[in-house]
């Protein structure tokens, strides 16, 4: 038997206006695309985000392009590897600001850190955001 909602949950529900988490996370895998496009020049293959508590991550998939990836493979594994990752690390700092504030329109919410890396073997990046706190989502309708 389920117990009757609190108050916390009804204005949750009720409040207009509020996102569902689902809503915020698609609102960041959006703008995480657009900005990929506009300043990498080109989209990734895949993009997840989940809102876990006080983070957000974020994993794109297919990143690399075909250059990127026979470099990788062309070269020593250390040094194309560590050629790739730091080039993409020093774009992705250069628009450190950008990226922030993309997340902080999504999640309506402080962005304090961003943490960042890429895998050349899968072609994947991963940013995960702390945020100064949880965002605040309404629940989703149950059908």
């Amino acid at each position: 038997m389920r117990s009757a909602p609190s108050l916390a949950e009804i204005a949750r529900l009720t409040t207009p206006g509020l996102r569902t988490q689902g809503e915020v996370e698609a609102a960041v895998c959006e703008g995480m695309t657009r900005f990929m496009q506009e300043f990498m020049g080109r989209g990734p293959k895949d993009i997840r985000s989940y809102l876990v508590g006080d983070l957000m991550l974020v994993r794109l998939q297919g990143i690399l392009s075909a250059g990127e990836t026979s470099l990788a493979a062309v070269l020593p594994a250390e040094r194309g590897r560590d050629l790739l990752k730091s080039v993409r690390t020093h774009l992705v700092e250069a628009s450190r600001n950008r990226l922030q504030s993309l997340i902080e329109a999504a999640c309506e919410t402080a962005c304090v850190s961003m943490h960042h890396d890429v895998s050349t073997i899968t072609g994947e990046e991963m940013f995960v955001f702390t945020l100064r706190a949880s965002p605040v989502v309404r629940l989703a309708k149950r059908k």
